[in-house]
């Protein structure tokens, strides 16, 4: 087990000496894969000297995408920085609470995102809802700001150390993956059952129309907490197929 699997997401990046080092830190800590996401200056030249030679495959592999759903469509954990709170900015986790459920999804052999955000101003809500986990970096509230490169190497830091802990617990002695048997699934089906769950609360009026996406905002908390299993996955789409097939039949009537 490593962090091949491991993907690091930087959203809306100014400045491509940032993502230099950031290739850098993934290297240093194993992991080889930068998903950007709409780059606001991407030029991949500049970005080499921060990288140094050893991070360059990094950066050779570096892909561009549009948006973040494309970025960690594939991803079973999707795991947002934040430093602020509030709103739907709680139950935030620690670094080494978010590395330990980090660990267990790559034993899982589960693709996992670590999202960053811009430098200026971090993860909005758009890209925040698109998350199944928020985790924060502890600082001096005197100088709370991070470098982006800073981040990116202590996350990893101690998603390799959780990894390497579980690697060398005794076979008897270790603790099972939680959630139970299966992989979860993906964050495009978890997307999918939200805009059926959604589709299938808008007919039944138990969402607000004029801002459904918000009053879905508890729903994606707990599914995203329940970490859907494709199992439970195909029961849930079922019911949505179901309640609409009723609705649609009532109408006809």
């Amino acid at each position: 087990m490593s962090l091949d699997l491991l993907q690091v997401v930087l959203v809306q990046t100014r400045f491509p000496e940032n993502i230099g080092m950031a290739a850098r830190a993934c290297v240093n800590m194993g992991s080889r894969s930068i998903r950007l996401v709409a780059p606001e200056r991407w030029d991949r030249e500049k970005a080499r000297p921060l990288a140094t030679p050893k991070g360059q495959g990094v950066l050779d592999a570096v892909q561009v995408l549009p948006e973040m759903s494309a970025a960690v469509a594939d991803c079973s954990l999707v795991i947002g920085t934040t430093a602020r709170t509030g709103g739907w900015r709680r139950s935030l986790l620690s670094p080494g609470q978010a590395a330990g459920e980090v660990a267990q999804a790559l034993e899982r052999g589960e693709k996992v995102a670590i999202v960053f955000g811009p430098e200026d101003r971090g993860l909005d809500n758009d890209a925040i809802q698109h998350c199944q986990r928020l985790v924060t970096i502890p600082t001096n509230p005197e100088a709370s700001s991070l470098n982006l490169a800073q981040s990116v190497l202590l996350l990893l830091y101690e998603c390799a150390k959780a990894v390497r802990a579980r690697q060398h617990e005794p076979a008897g002695e270790k603790a099972p993956a939680e959630g139970g048997s299966g992989r979860v699934i993906s964050s495009a089906d978890y997307e999918r059952l939200l805009d059926n769950l959604k589709d299938m609360l808008l007919r039944l009026d138990c969402l607000h129309g004029d801002n459904p996406d918000y009053f879905l905002m508890p729903w994606r908390r707990l599914l995203a907490r329940a970490q859907v299993r494709r199992h439970e996955y195909d029961a849930l789409m079922g019911l949505c197929r179901q309640v609409r097939n009723k609705l649609d039949g009532s109408k006809k009537a």
